[in-house]
């Protein structure tokens, strides 16, 4: 398989097939994140996308998952996405599902009819960065999307059945208690209008030349210690109401590993959270915590 700079894929995408789509991001303004900040955005060539098939076709026989890489699947022509899905289904029938990142800019420039052309042939979940529900935070960390847009997107992909897998950042709106809080209940409050399958939520950790660090080390922004990220985390499944979603924060960012789905587990979750912050349950130690 061809790939250009180092590859950046989901948790639970380990064991799929790893196709390389396009290259970076287009946005790539996010001031936490540098994961394609080495990297000019385009779209792969056919060709070459082609070849990657043929050798998946020939040697990755096992793997019935595939995801999209980089960040932009989305951004691709439909008429190129739809020639490569059907490539997928032709050269390697045994793919049962096909995923990618997703964000609003990729989700508006295409039609419901478009959408569920994708999903037909068998692109089905998107993992899409809402990170906060606070239009301020949101703001700050030039996401490019404001709370009501990142609810629209998020609702256009499920009205066509396409799944989603919703990341949120614990930490993001820095620590500052009033705004700590504020963007976990906002954040709540999204993803309850959005209803996804899968949240995952992950506890912030600032890179070296990123924005933010350079934020943090002029000390405008402060790193919530980690008993503040899990009084956010509690805030925000006070907030969270899905219709039987899963909720992760069981990221190797995370202090206290979680699971839920709500609303089912949603009392039994915010008990653990407080038995936590009151010492009677162990938190990771900061040298096992990882991106």
């Amino acid at each position: 398989m061809h790939y250009e700079g180092d590859i950046i894929r989901p948790p639970s995408e380990a064991d799929s097939i790893l196709l390389q789509v396009t290259v970076g991001c287009s946005h790539n303004k996010c001031t936490f994140c540098s994961a394609y900040k080495n990297k000019r955005f385009k779209i792969k060539d056919d060709a070459r996308i082609q070849a990657d098939l043929d050798f998946a076709a020939k040697y990755l026989t096992r793997q019935t998952r595939l995801f999209f890489c980089d960040g932009d699947a989305l951004i691709i022509p439909q008429k190129r996405l739809v020639a490569i899905l059907q490539a997928i289904q032709e050269r390697l029938p045994w793919v049962r599902r096909i995923s990618s990142y997703a964000n609003t800019k990729g989700i508006r420039m295409k039609s419901e009819e478009e959408l569920a052309e994708l999903r037909d042939l068998g692109l089905t979940l998107f993992y899409m960065g809402l990170e906060s529900g606070d239009d301020q935070t949101l703001a700050e960390m030039k996401k490019g999307a404001d709370a009501a847009r990142m609810i629209e997107c998020g609702q256009k992909a499920k009205r066509v059945g396409i799944k989603l897998s919703i990341t949120v950042l614990l930490g993001i709106a820095g620590r500052d208690t009033t705004r700590s809080l504020r963007h976990a209940r906002a954040t709540g409050e999204v993803l309850s209008a959005i209803d996804p399958d899968f949240v995952g939520a992950l506890s912030i950790m600032v890179v070296p030349g990123t924005p933010l660090y350079e934020s943090m080390r002029r000390g405008e922004w402060q790193l919530s210690d980690p008993l503040e990220m899990l009084a956010e985390l509690r805030e925000m499944i006070a907030h969270t109401n899905l219709s039987g979603g899963l909720f992760y924060a069981n990221h190797a960012s995370n202090y206290l590993p979680v699971k839920a789905r709500l609303p089912k587990d949603k009392a039994a979750t915010l008990t653990l959270i407080d038995q936590a912050l009151a010492g009677q349950v162990r938190l990771k130690p900061e040298y096992m915590r990882a991106l």
